[in-house]
């Protein structure tokens, strides 16, 4: 079992930056890759942004340039610096980490955190 706490979130203007957090707690060892989804009103939820235990990231093409995801392993948290901010940037964003199939039994399963607004006004 893993818990995921995200935080950060807010009201920014356009231009503006936030940077958001995600806890995580519990069986934390069995947590390979963790990334960033985000999910706008009457959208469907879309990745941000995804980090692998060593490091590689991959970015959706809406936000590279913009946001920088990163990962303290040590800390179990993982990070979102979004930059640049724009009003089609507004969603609910969450925080996911995969469990690895030797924990869980299971390819392919994800914990989620409860999620943060970001709201970016014009």
């Amino acid at each position: 079992q893993v818990q995921l706490v995200e935080s950060g979130g807010g009201l920014v203007q356009a231009g503006g930056s936030l940077r958001l957090s995600c806890a995580a707690s519990g069986d934390t060892i069995c947590i390979s890759a963790m990334g960033w989804y985000r999910q706008a009103p009457g959208k469907e939820r879309e990745l941000v942004a995804v980090i692998t235990s060593g490091g590689s990231t991959n970015y959706a093409d809406s936000v590279k340039g913009r946001f920088t995801i990163s990962r303290d392993n040590a800390k179990n948290t993982l990070y979102l610096q979004m930059n640049s901010l724009k009003p089609e940037d507004t969603a609910v964003y969450y925080c996911n980490a995969d469990y690895h199939e030797y924990c869980s039994g299971y390819p392919n399963y994800d914990y989620w955190g409860q999620g943060t607004q970001v709201t970016v006004s014009s």
